[in-house]
């Protein structure tokens, strides 16, 4: 019976929802802060993307599905020279995509990094 009632009130909860920081194409991180949007279902995920050429940038933040988020950050890259698109997920809480620039910041450290490795490994 206890079982029966838990059941049924998972099922008559309302599910909370993620909020996000927003923005269609800014050139910095403050700018998209500037924006919040609660998540629909069944938009679970916070969606940062970046893409960077030279010392341009736009950002773009929005509510995705996790799977949606996931594939485009698995396509994302950025070549030798810094330029290309990062994707950054996450969904641990509200307002997570506090921070593209860190992001940023930490894919350019993480793609110089694997660079320099690979580098040593073929000498």
């Amino acid at each position: 019976m206890l079982l029966s009632l838990t059941l049924i009130s998972l099922f008559f909860t309302p599910g909370l929802s993620l909020e996000c920081y927003v923005c269609s194409s800014s050139t910095t991180n403050e700018q998209c802060n500037s924006n919040t949007a609660e998540c629909e279902t069944p938009l679970d995920t916070c969606m940062t993307s970046i893409d960077i050429l030279g010392i341009a940038k736009a950002i773009v933040k929005q509510c995705a599905s996790r799977a949606t988020c996931q594939g485009a950050a698995s396509t994302a890259s950025l070549d030798e020279n810094g330029n290309g698109n990062i994707v950054n997920c996450c969904n641990g809480y509200n307002l997570c995509n506090f921070s593209g620039a860190e992001s940023v910041r930490f894919h350019v450290s993480l793609l110089l990094l694997t660079l320099a490795v690979v580098r040593l490994l073929s000498l």
